[in-house]
């Protein structure tokens, strides 16, 4: 039998475009001659529309376009895809999957496994299903699951569901358990996703075929690679990392292994591109601005923002103070000419003078400041922050933020200055991967300028500053942060692995304490497994302390 795997990259929300998209794809499938095309999880709406769901008339259009796809497929096609059943009118509404043929519904399957842990909350706007959905399709029975429902069983981890849609899946009963997903990427999910379902067609000996969805939806990035598996759960076919497939492959027969990345930068670099390239597309925006610094992470946004847009569609902006350095103005110059990209110099030094001659006489006449006043850092930060937003202003184009996950997680940035923008392209990379991903881009020779990757890193808001001088050297940092934020390791767990407890306990205080600023910061794409942003809800008035 031959399947289609139809990994497209919806818009949220919009829903005639993107069927008109699953359309087209399956118009495509049923000339290479596929019996069967599936879907990904919500491919009519796109995942996840959050409290879009909440809008009737979105519910409605949803009903109609689900009706045109049944009934505008290609005959002889039997075609998988995920969609909202819900008509708008106050009753419940499912995350499903319709399986339809020759103009007709032939039944839905309902997701049963509504997850709410990091970034999910499905039981906020779905009513779980309450049994398996199977179907014979030339003579194969076809076990239909939406993704939660494959994760049922996490080797060395369990379940978190009482239910368990996996108990259904046997030979007696099904041959092929189709699974429509919406599955984030994170770089803990390159070999763990393939293993999970490697392993669910060993256990339970059955054909698995998974079609995720690919593409960059806010912060959520979907890496695609949906796949085949055989029942002794070796590895068939695999559609291709961050790009849009029409994927025609044999069921029970080896097919195109498409190519993976070579190593977690290349994963991470790709991700993040396909990021801001959607996120600039599906938003209205034609081109970006970014302050150059000289330094690292302002090097390594931009040319990920030039690989995304095209370098004609970046603006680099240095903003010199008496405090910039010559060489940090000259890496800024020869990364723009390495990138192809604009770029420009404004110096506001004039405006940082003008702020000390208007506001020191009023600021000083409070007397609070402590040994190290950050008030004229935070002054030359703010001034910058306003000089990208009235470019932005002025062209349209949207502001990339340059700061990293090391630098968010310990209020190491300024709000209304450096967080000024619309998209934190780096956000969720720790320094020391900023580093790992520069080198990667220099692979082939010189885009970011060596001397940006060398050199201390520092903000240069005060002479001869260097990071490390408020935060300890990133190697530890990061270390501590992981183990942290990501692992949910306690203060004295964090110690036991070697840390100085000082310097633990003062990671923890920074991590916390800043708090409020990551609440206002832009919204940044996730590629870790645990990202400050909607998968780690922490009050901002809070008690609790572990340091």
């Amino acid at each position: 039998m031959k399947v289609a795997l139809l990994q497209l990259d919806p818009t949220i929300g919009a829903v005639r475009q993107n069927a008109d998209r699953l359309l087209d794809y399956a118009r495509t499938a049923a000339l290479a001659g596929a019996q069967v095309a599936v879907g990904s999880e919500l491919s009519i709406v796109g995942y996840p529309p959050r409290d879009l769901l909440d809008r009737p008339a979105l519910l409605r259009e949803i009903a109609r376009e689900t009706e045109r796809v049944v009934r505008d497929a290609p005959r002889g096609l039997t075609l998988v895809f995920g969609t909202v059943l819900g008509d708008g009118r106050g009753g419940l509404t499912a995350n499903a999957g319709v399986v339809a043929r020759d103009g007709a519904v032939l039944t839905t399957a309902q997701k049963r496994l509504l997850p709410t842990y990091d970034v999910f909350d499905d039981a906020r706007y779905f009513e779980p299903g309450s049994a398996s959905t199977t179907i014979t399709v030339g003579g194969r029975r076809l076990t239909i699951a939406i993704c939660e429902d494959a994760w049922a069983e996490v080797p060395g981890i369990g379940t978190r569901y009482r239910d368990n849609p996996l108990g259904d899946v046997r030979p007696e009963t099904t041959d092929v358990f189709v699974n429509l997903s919406a599955s984030p990427f994170t770089l803990g999910k390159l070999a763990f996703r393939p293993k999970l379902f490697g392993e669910l067609a060993r256990r339970h000996q059955v054909g698995v075929v998974l079609v995720n969805q690919v593409g960059g939806n806010d912060e959520l990035l979907f890496d695609g690679r949906s796949a085949v598996w055989d029942a002794r759960g070796k590895l068939l076919a695999r559609a291709p990392m961050f790009e849009e497939a029409c994927f025609v492959t044999e069921l029970e027969a080896p097919g195109e292994l498409s190519a993976e990345a070579a190593s977690r930068a290349e994963a991470a670099y790709r991700a993040l591109v396909m990021g801001v390239r959607d996120y600039a597309r599906k938003c209205g925006f034609e081109r970006v601005v970014i302050g150059l610094s000289g330094g690292i992470d302002s090097a390594l946004t931009a040319t990920i923002a030039a690989d995304a847009l095209g370098p004609g569609r970046v603006l680099g902006v240095s903003m010199p103070t008496r405090y910039s350095s010559e060489g940090s103005l000259t890496d800024a110059c020869v990364l723009a000419k390495n990138l192809g990209i604009g770029y420009r110099v404004i110096d506001i030094e004039p405006l940082f003078r003008a702020a000390h001659e208007t506001l020191g006489p009023h600021v000083d006449a409070l007397g609070v400041a402590g040994p190290l006043d950050v008030t004229w850092e935070n002054v030359q930060a703010r001034i910058r922050g306003a000089t990208l937003m009235a470019l932005s202003n002025r062209t349209s184009a949207m502001v990339l933020t340059t700061g990293n996950k090391s630098e968010l997680a310990c209020g190491y940035c300024t709000l209304y200055g450096d967080m000024v923008g619309g998209l934190a392209v780096i956000s969720d990379v720790p320094k020391t991967m900023v580093y790992e991903l520069s080198r990667w881009v220099n692979r082939d020779g010189e885009r970011i300028p060596q001397s940006s990757i060398d050199k201390p890193p520092s903000a240069e808001l005060r002479p001869n500053q260097k990071d490390e001088d408020s935060l300890p050297p990133y190697p530890i940092l990061d270390a501590i942060l992981e183990l942290f934020v990501e692992e949910h390791r306690s203060r004295d767990e964090i110690v036991a692995r070697g840390f100085d407890p000082a310097v633990v306990s003062r990671v923890l205080h920074m991590v916390r304490r800043s708090e409020y600023k990551r609440r206002q910061a832009a919204p940044g794409l996730i590629i870790t497994g645990k990202a400050f942003g909607p998968g780690r809800r922490m009050p901002i008035a809070e008690g609790f302390t572990e340091e």
